[in-house]
């Protein structure tokens, strides 16, 4: 049974920073403290947390977590927007594949439109194709921003040690795209006119971990960074996102007006 609540006291803070070391295998250059986390949450964040409720003890108990920041934008005209950007999003390598990673988004989404925030971003790595079909098939974000070399190094094993890259991802939490990929009406927006494709080779994590093999994965990085960004020049965006039958990962393009 998992129960997906807001963390309280040090305890539950402090299994999150664990997790995070877990997850990424980061250094001490690179791992947010607990006091951040316990920040976050003070000044209008989130840290959501999903427990385990079969489990008595910390850190385990702790299935996975999400953390985010408050932020304001200015739109155009000069009218301020609140909205979060989710940091961080982990969950523990037992309880992968199970969908526990969207449970949480649609957990941080809720929460945020209960207090009348309807933007949510995070920037993610466009090499990671699970990471990409949860942020835009399964959750109905685009994207239409390319940072390069965003965090510089990081001491984050799934980095590869490659530039660290990130698209960014636009989460209009009460826009008809998002609420009809939640509610399971995908299909729906099929017929979008897709003007470009980029393509992620299945065998990308791979060539990440290996020495040998690193020069291709850091070639398909240096590709396609160059694909995304003369795309976002001509006004598209990433709004759409499939894995082929070899399970390569394909980012879809068109007009923004579509999503």
């Amino acid at each position: 049974m998992i129960e997906i609540r807001s963390c309280s006291g040090l305890d539950e803070m402090e299994a999150c920073v664990q997790l995070q070391i877990e997850t990424w295998g980061y250094d001490d250059s690179d791992v947010i403290p607990r006091k951040a986390f316990m920040v976050a949450q003070k000044i209008g964040g989130q840290v959501l947390g999903a427990f385990d409720s079969e489990i008595a003890e910390f850190p385990q108990k702790l299935a996975g977590f999400a953390m985010s920041l408050p932020g304001i934008k200015t739109r155009p005209g000069g009218m301020a927007e609140p909205y979060l950007h989710s940091h961080m999003l982990a969950v523990r390598e037992v309880y992968r594949n199970r969908g526990l990673g969207a449970q949480l988004k649609r957990e941080q989404r809720m929460e945020a439109l209960s207090r009348g925030i309807r933007l949510m971003e995070w920037t993610f790595d466009p090499l990671e194709i699970k990471n990409a079909f949860l942020n835009i098939h399964k959750l109905g974000a685009v994207a239409r921003t390319y940072l390069v070399n965003f965090y510089g190094v990081s001491s984050s094993r799934l980095q590869g040690g490659l530039p660290t890259d990130r698209l960014v991802a636009e989460w209009r939490l009460d826009s008809p795209r998002v609420e009809a990929i939640l509610d399971g009406c995908g299909d729906d927006l099929r017929e979008q006119k897709v003007e470009a494709r980029i393509v992620v080779p299945a065998a990308i994590y791979g060539w990440k971990s290996s020495d040998g093999d690193r020069e291709r994965a850091r070639a398909v990085q240096w590709e396609n960074r160059g694909r995304f960004q003369e795309a976002f020049s001509r006004g598209l965006a990433v709004i759409g996102f499939v894995r082929d039958e070899e399970g390569n990962g394909v980012f879809e393009l068109g007009p923004m007006a579509q999503a």
